[in-house]
């Protein structure tokens, strides 16, 4: 479990999030969700600790991450995973070079040890057999299951994901989602993942989290969503044009 206690953020005169209380449960999928210019990245980055909230605090479990000594702060990075936006893999690097990487930073295992890991997590995200192949020779969806890969390897109890469908078209951007959810799952993981894919809140979002001009403006599940009258989260939904006339005509219980 993570939770933002009364989360307010400042750059100059800008405030961005203006107290924010949300709680992130494990064993869930919590999505952070909104339009562009909410707050989302600016949550997230405080939440793995990029940026420091200028009022409130951060719970990871019963740990304040802003008391933690820097010692302490790297053995909660061990217990966190991250997936990038842009993957974030090394071109130099090969497919199992890159998964080995957090390993290589923060563990002592042998090669030996390593290298079964990465078959481990390469097998999870159904990937197996690249292991010497460079991310320029697969498809950008292949390059997401790696980055899943590579943010598991250490098997974290926090996952945090930054728009993983961004750029993947809709039938690869379910697989993920689906492989995202079931990670969570089978591994009790608490993760966070920033998203603006209607598909992604409607198929795995537990736990939703709506953020309108820095504040928390609606808090509930998938099923939740399309029954709520909260005004932001309606106009958030139906920013689509062809989703509205599509419920005008169907209704939303249809949908």
């Amino acid at each position: 479990m993570i939770r933002a206690e009364s989360i307010r953020k400042s750059f100059g005169d800008q405030e961005v999030l203006k107290g924010v209380d949300f709680t992130f449960e494990a064993g869930k999928t919590n999505l952070i969700i909104g339009r562009s210019g909410a707050g989302k990245t600016v949550l997230l980055k405080i939440l793995v600790g990029l940026f420091a909230p200028t009022a409130g605090r951060v719970w990871y479990d019963d740990r304040d991450f802003s008391s933690l000594s820097k010692q302490q702060v790297r053995e909660l990075r061990m217990e966190v995973g991250m997936l990038f936006q842009g993957n974030a893999l090394f071109d130099s690097m090969t497919i199992e070079e890159n998964i080995r990487f957090p390993m290589d930073m923060f563990t002592k295992m042998t090669m030996k040890e390593k290298q079964s890991r990465v078959n481990e997590v390469l097998e999870r995200v159904s990937m197996e057999g690249i292991n010497s192949k460079f991310p320029s020779e697969i498809s950008g969806g292949m390059q997401k299951r790696v980055g899943i890969a590579r943010s598991i390897v250490l098997n974290p109890k926090y996952l945090f994901c930054d728009e993983p469908n961004s750029g993947l078209d809709p039938k690869t951007s379910i697989t993920i989602d689906e492989l995202i959810s079931n990670i969570t799952d089978d591994n009790n993981i608490t993760t966070i993942i920033n998203t603006h894919d209607m598909n992604s809140v409607m198929e795995i979002g537990e736990n939703i989290c709506l953020l309108h001009q820095g504040q928390l403006a609606w808090q509930g599940n998938k099923d939740e969503v399309l029954q709520s009258d909260n005004e932001e989260l309606h106009n958030f939904i139906f920013a689509s044009p062809f989703l509205q006339k599509l419920v005008d005509r169907v209704g939303a219980k249809n949908i």
